[in-house]
Order: C-alpha cells, then sequence, then structure tokens
C-alpha cells in the first residue's frame, strides 16, 4: 500500500489523469490547426459585420493574429472549460466522493490527521493540473509549426498554460472547500457550474455593463486572461492572485472538514 495519501490519490487517478491530459492536449490542438484557415482578409472582412460588442464577449476581437485566435480557443474558452472539469472533478471527488462512496472511514481510520487529508489531496490536484499542462504545453508546441503559430513563442505559450493550471487550480480547491465543509460532491459541483458561469459573465460583459463593471475584478478569469500572457509573456502578479485565491479556499476546505461529523 502506498504510504501517503498524495501518492495514493495519484495512483489512484492515474487513468483520469492520463486521459483528461490527453483529451486536453487533443482538442486544444485540433482548434489550433485551424488557424491558417482564419488568417486570411475575409474573415477580417467578415468579422467586421459583427457587433463589436458581441465580439468583445465571446473574445474574438483579434481572432485573425495568432495570439488572438489561440487566445480565443484553446486559452480563451475550450481550454478552461475543460480544466475546470477536470479539476472540479478531482476536487470534488477527494473528500465529498470518497465520504460518499464509503471509503473515506477506511483512510481516517490510519493515523492521519484530517488537516493532512485535505493538504495532501489539494497537492495531488496541483500536480494532476501541471501533468495536464504539460501535455497541452507540448502539443501546442509542437503544432505551432504545422499550424503556423510559432511567432507567439515557447515562453508565451508556457506562461498561458501557467495561467490556465491556476484557473483551473482555483476551481478545483472550490470544488475541495464545498465537498469538505458539506460532504456532498453534487452540491459542490452545483457551485462549481454556478460560480464558473458567473465569473466568466462578470469578466467578459461585465466592462459592457457601468453598473457591475467591478465584477470583473473579483473574477478569477480575469487574472487567468487579463495580462494576454500568449502576447505580453509572463503574469507574476496575476498568478500570485490566483494561487493565493487557492490557498483560501484549501484552508476553508480545512476548516469545513474539521468541525463537521463524516458522514461514514
Amino acid at each position: 500500500m502506498l504510504r501517503s495519501v498524495f501518492a495514493k490519490t495519484l495512483w489512484d487517478q492515474r487513468r483520469g489523469i492520463i486521459f483528461w491530459a490527453i483529451g486536453i492536449a487533443a482538442v486544444g490542438v485540433l482548434y489550433a490547426a485551424f488557424y491558417p484557415s482564419i488568417n486570411n482578409p475575409e474573415m477580417e472582412a467578415a468579422l467586421e459585420a459583427y457587433p463589436q460588442g458581441l465580439l468583445d464577449a465571446i473574445g474574438f476581437t483579434d481572432i485573425t493574429t495568432a495570439e488572438g485566435y489561440i487566445g480565443s480557443t484553446t486559452y480563451g474558452l475550450l481550454g478552461p472549460v475543460l480544466v475546470i472539469i477536470f479539476a472540479g472533478a478531482f476536487g470534488a471527488g477527494a473528500i465529498a466522493g470518497e465520504e460518499e462512496s464509503g471509503r473515506l472511514d477506511i483512510l481516517l481510520a490510519h493515523p492521519v490527521e484530517r488537516w493532512q487529508v485535505v493538504l495532501q489531496r489539494a497537492g495531488a490536484l496541483l500536480v494532476a493540473l501541471l501533468l495536464a499542462g504539460a501535455v497541452l504545453l507540448l502539443a501546442m508546441l509542437a503544432a505551432s509549426g504545422p499550424a503556423q503559430f510559432s511567432s507567439i513563442g515557447a515562453s508565451n505559450l508556457a506562461a498561458a498554460t501557467v495561467q490556465l493550471v491556476l484557473l483551473g487550480l482555483v476551481f478545483g480547491c472550490l470544488a475541495l472547500a464545498v465537498g469538505a465543509a458539506t460532504g456532498r460532491r453534487g452540491l459542490a459541483l452545483g457551485v462549481l457550474a454556478v460560480l464558473g458561469i458567473a465569473t466568466y459573465l462578470a469578466n467578459t460583459l461585465g466592462p459592457s455593463v457601468e453598473a457591475i463593471t467591478w465584477t470583473r475584478d473579483i473574477s478569477p478569469f480575469h487574472y487567468f486572461s487579463g495580462g494576454a500572457p500568449l502576447r505580453n509573456g509572463w503574469q507574476p502578479a496575476d498568478a500570485l492572485i490566483l494561487l493565493g485565491v487557492s490557498i483560501v479556499l484549501v484552508a476553508l476546505a480545512i476548516a469545513g472538514f474539521r468541525r463537521r461529523d463524516v458522514a461514514v
């Protein structure tokens, strides 16, 4: 038997991590491969027929450039959606899923504190996301030449991938916190879905509505893509904010898990 909760979690989830990593990378490369067909004057002319507000809302303001297209597809909507689903499922299952399945009592029967369980499960979540990010980055670097977006550069692709990993970490830790506090996996996923959609809309539509402009500043998506890492490179301040939010959510998960009776 593996000696740590961290190692056992990664071992138990190894197939899911591999499948998700390959799937995220495959979808990212698939959409990136369409860039040569987008990069033409006809597409620019077609986009001019759409209202600017609509283009801003869906993130297609600069889709005919490499940074704009990759930032609107792989790193703009599709990538974040897949990474958030992956991280959310991982986080919701880390405590609540184990509790609902009846396996948590076996774990807690061992000499391990509840805070250690939460920390090691959160650590496993981070490693899983880093592995998925690494596969995505390698796949995008391999495709950058054939798909004609090598102008972005390896460093900027790495910067965007790190921001994507940290975005997933925020939502994964959110699901972990709700699941640890309630013991209900479905509730954790529901909260994740509601806040994911709400914060995405706050980032995309908030700037267009004066009364809710402030909501963009509390959206994780703003700190994920607001600094345009594909164009501007590394964004350490934004990365630290996302990491800080994740740490706070893990602390809340520990507090919630420690103060309630476990239904096992």
